[in-house]
């Protein structure tokens, strides 16, 4: 079993999702942050149990989704480094993943 990573950009994203759910329910966004946690920490254990992004099937990532949201990881290793957490509307491109990993 190796290590959870998360880069830092990750949890910035992570942080302003939050902070926008939190505007009109504070309780709403910690239980979806700790929702996230959750599902990650379970990457340790089954690290491809993450799906491949439809849009990039070439590269070295996957991802899991946590409705609103895409947690996108790579393998490092036996580490997962997560590298980008975006809400699920949004359009993903390769440069997304690329400049943040």
């Amino acid at each position: 079993m190796g290590r959870l990573i998360w880069a830092e950009p990750a949890l910035n994203d992570l942080d302003t999702i939050a902070e926008y759910i939190a505007i009109d329910k504070p309780e709403a966004a910690r239980r979806y942050v700790q929702r996230v946690f959750e599902a990650v920490e379970r990457l340790t254990r089954f690290p491809r149990s993450g799906s491949i992004p439809p849009e990039i099937p070439h590269l070295p990532y996957r991802q899991i989704v946590v409705p609103p949201c895409r947690v996108f990881y790579r393998m490092q290793g036996q580490d997962v480094l997560i590298v980008f957490v975006m809400r699920s509307e949004q359009r993903l491109s390769e440069a997304d993943l690329i400049e943040r990993d």
